[in-house]
């Protein structure tokens, strides 16, 4: 009974996000704040494109759809992730899960993420030929903290959340008569979603809602976090050709997104991997002005396992990331 009431609240929770969403994308402002939330974490998943709605069994999927860790069959499963993102910003994130007595009473997961965006030069209003005259400089940096729970309600439905705690600090701004400000904001947000094998073969579908919230203010200005809506499937290509072919398997993925401020778009991913040895992966990411192909490769040997992503990022510096991850 618990279980089938579950099912329903999950159903009509789906269906009011979908009317929500589609309310919204009437007025869509291309206006939001924390636009660090949107920066994919997980080399594995920048490799395809961010295509991880789906995608099952380590703590990385916190920070994409929390039920991912519902089927997590490890006592503790750990993950450090680096990415060198575009503009000499740093992004450092970690992640784990707990699942005791093999996930009889769920899955509990942490996540940290932490940005740092480098030295800026401090200026102020002067009355000079230049207009302005320097101050100190300052190291505007970022964070996210949360707690996630997931559990599977039957051998095919799953379910999780995330509740977190995100601010930052754009330092101090100096105006003449007037005392020294710290400008920090923070919120609380919240990420939550499904995941659904149909039985037949591999194919599994899911959806996430991440980074809802209320309205943040930096002094008189506000606005909103990114939101972003995800609806995705993924399936193990070569279920539907051999019946056995345990030394390999070919993941295809597929997201949909309708993000808060900007517009929608399409991720694709695939995964070819060896003997759960090696994997080589490539990613497509639809209507972006400067990137859309990822590339990304990782092993695994000895309970630990070592990813790497590349995007290139247009006029940018292309990105690199990196994610070591152990599981016992």
């Amino acid at each position: 009974m618990i279980k089938r009431t579950f099912i329903v609240f999950s159903i009509v929770l789906i269906a009011l996000t979908f009317i929500s969403i589609n309310a919204y994308a009437q007025k869509k402002l291309a206006q939001t704040g924390f636009q660090f939330l949107s920066v994919g974490a997980d080399a594995r998943a920048a490799a395809l494109g961010d295509a991880f709605t789906t995608i099952e069994g380590n703590s990385g999927a916190l920070f994409y759809n929390p039920a991912g860790i519902a089927r997590t069959n490890k006592f503790v499963d750990l993950s450090a992730n680096y990415t060198d993102w575009i503009a000499d910003i740093k992004h450092y994130a970690f992640s784990m899960t707990l699942s005791p007595q093999n996930g009889k009473y769920g899955v509990f997961g942490l996540t940290v993420m932490a940005v740092d965006y480098g030295d800026i030069q401090g200026t102020m209003v002067w009355g000079n030929s230049q207009g302005y005259i320097d101050t100190e400089i300052f190291q505007p940096r970022a964070f996210a903290i949360g707690i996630g729970y997931g559990r599977s309600l039957t051998d095919k439905f799953s379910v999780g959340g995330q509740i977190k705690q995100v601010a930052q600090d754009l330092g101090k701004s100096v105006v003449p008569d007037e005392e020294t400000k710290n400008n920090v904001a923070s919120a609380i947000a919240f990420d939550f979603g499904t995941i659904y094998r149909t039985g037949f073969k591999s194919l599994t579908f899911g959806m996430s809602v991440r980074n809802f919230s209320d309205e943040v203010k930096f002094e008189k200005e506000g606005f909103q976090l990114p939101l972003t809506f995800k609806v995705g499937w993924s399936a193990d290509m070569l279920d539907f050709f051999y019946d056995d072919h345990e030394e390999h398997s070919f993941v295809f993925s597929m997201d949909a997104a309708h993000p808060r401020s900007y517009p929608e778009y399409l991720a694709f991913g695939g995964e070819y991997t060896f003997i759960d040895m090696f994997a080589l992966r490539v990613g497509y990411v639809s209507n972006q002005d400067e990137y859309g192909t990822t590339l990304g490769f990782g092993f695994n040997t000895f309970g630990l396992q070592i990813d790497y992503g590349y995007t290139p990022f247009g006029i940018f510096d292309s990105v690199h990331r990196f994610t070591f991850h152990f599981a016992k």
